[in-house]
């Protein structure tokens, strides 16, 4: 029982700092006027797409954890969520796309690296990082792309 609190912990945590930084950096006005590539997708899309990530990085946190939490997984996984959850403030409440493109790199490295350190370990903790790779990467050409159209 208590596994089962502690993944329903998890899962509160991430969404509700996913929804507070969403809520609290929105789009502005600056962001707005920002020259941006053709394939950047509409902000509805956004909001439908993190917190299903958030889902499944807190599914994967959780297992990690659950699982004595002393392996470099767990280090890895802290330091990417930290990383995931300090890009929003510094891209659309501090202005610095260069900055957020750099630790948005971060973030993905740290996380190809949890996948890579954790796929022996726990398949499935590995597996729910899958999508979110795909979206930082996604995430990351878009930053760079914003970055040199500015």
């Amino acid at each position: 029982m208590s596994r089962f609190i502690t993944l329903i912990i998890f899962i509160i945590v991430l969404q509700v700092v996913g929804y507070l930084l969403g809520t609290t950096f929105q789009t502005d006005e600056w962001y707005e006027v920002l020259s941006k590539p053709f394939f950047q997708p509409p902000g509805w899309l956004f909001g439908l797409v993190w917190p299903i990530l958030y889902l499944l990085l807190a599914i994967s946190g959780w297992r990690v954890l659950i699982a004595g939490g002393d392996t470099p997984g767990w280090g890895l996984w802290v330091a990417q969520m930290l990383m995931n959850w300090a890009w929003t403030p510094l891209f659309f409440g501090a202005h610095m796309i260069f900055w957020a493109m750099v630790l948005l790199f971060a973030t993905f490295v740290t996380a190809l690296a949890f996948t890579t350190t954790t796929w022996n370990r726990d398949r499935l903790a590995a597996i729910c990082f899958v999508p979110y790779i795909a979206w930082l990467g996604f995430a990351l050409l878009l930053n760079v792309s914003i970055w040199l159209m500015n």
